[in-house]
């Protein structure tokens, strides 16, 4: 595909990026490359000052860059077709779908699936080997459900949805359109609810469901758990690592990115556009402010204002973080001058 050709189809989609572009030369390219890794036939892109120096050693012919003047002229003084954008990296996403699509089987239904005669099967729905359906279930149009997959009585499934191989939908959750679920996830199992005696655990039902709304994509192996009554809800839009545990009864807002191996305690509320780093975990029954980012390995204990960035076990403010971390360096030289201190008082 010529460089002038996807210059218009990512232009399409992106004309509020106010697009300035260099066409002089107009390679062919044949796919998209890291930037240091990129040969005369790759498209590429520049981000940030940390990447800007390779403007003038890569051998990719054909970059997305940033708006800057010194960027475009050193590109162009190479002899590498560029686009400049104020979001490179959105305009780099979008050339990769114009080379790669996801893995998509055709509509079918595979002979060795099990589906529940009181299952409801919308449209062009493709079910792969092995997959089971329980009574009471319904599944949207277009829907794609790879080997293997395991669905509870009176899930819903909305339209366009992708549950990827060995993934469970436990009874009665609710998965909107448009939400990829990936491989090894657990959606609505029953929470960790157990109410302590003197003669030991006593189990509490999970009688509740678990909601995700639209466009909600939740990594491998992840889980998010059903509560004891009333609904654990993910809000639209919000994007979920692998390895993530959502506990029974939260409630997460719309937008929000949620890294690896974060954990969120029952009963916890996060806001609307949230992030939490990877390994950060919120405690029981905590609110998150909307706009709130936790950096990785944050352990929130107590509720976030909104818009606030906290770091640190437990979480604190990130500028008095990084303040309590440039004194931690220096703790053993001020030990040693303490020691100092209490022997001259000591002699004294």
């Amino acid at each position: 595909m010529k460089f002038s050709e996807i210059v218009s189809k990512i232009g399409d989609a992106a004309k509020s990026n106010n697009l300035t572009s260099n066409q002089d030369n107009d390679p062919e390219i044949t796919g998209l490359a890291a930037v240091d890794e990129a040969e005369a036939s790759n498209l590429s892109y520049i981000e940030g000052a940390k990447f800007a120096s390779f403007v003038g050693k890569t051998n990719a012919g054909a970059l997305i860059l940033p708006k800057n003047d010194a960027l475009q002229l050193e590109a162009q003084e190479r002899g590498i077709a560029w686009i400049a954008t104020s979001e490179p990296r959105l305009l780099f996403a979008q050339a990769i779908a114009l080379f790669y699509q996801p893995y998509r089987p055709s509509p079918e239904i595979h002979p060795t699936a099990v589906i529940h005669p009181t299952a409801k099967i919308g449209s062009d729905v493709y079910i792969g080997a092995h997959v089971v359906i329980q009574p009471g279930v319904e599944i949207g149009s277009s829907v794609c459900i790879h080997p293997n997959v395991v669905i509870y009585p009176d899930a819903k499934i909305g339209d366009r949805t992708v549950l990827h191989a060995n993934c469970s939908i436990h009874e009665r959750t609710r998965i909107g359109c448009d939400c990829v679920i990936h491989s090894g996830c657990v959606i609505g199992a029953e929470g960790f609810g157990f109410v302590p005696t003197r003669t030991g655990w006593v189990k509490m039902e999970q009688s509740g469901c678990t909601v995700l709304e639209d466009n909600v994509e939740v990594g491998s192996n992840s889980a998010i758990d059903r509560p004891a009554v009333g609904e654990t809800r993910v809000g639209q839009n919000t994007i979920i690592d692998n390895l993530v545990q959502v506990g029974h009864g939260c409630q997460i807002g719309f937008g929000c990115a949620i890294a690896g191996q974060a954990g969120i305690a029952g009963g916890a509320k996060i806001g609307n556009r949230v992030i939490l780093a990877g390994q950060s975990g919120v405690a029981n029954q905590v609110t998150v402010g909307d706009g709130a980012i936790a950096s990785a390995k944050a352990g929130i204990h107590n509720d976030i204002a909104p818009g606030e960035i906290v770091s640190g076990m437990p979480a604190i403010p990130h500028k008095l973080y990084l303040r309590v971390s440039a004194i931690y360096n220096r703790l053993p030289e001020m030990y040693q001058s303490f020691r100092q201190l209490q022997r001259e008082l000591k002699n004294k």
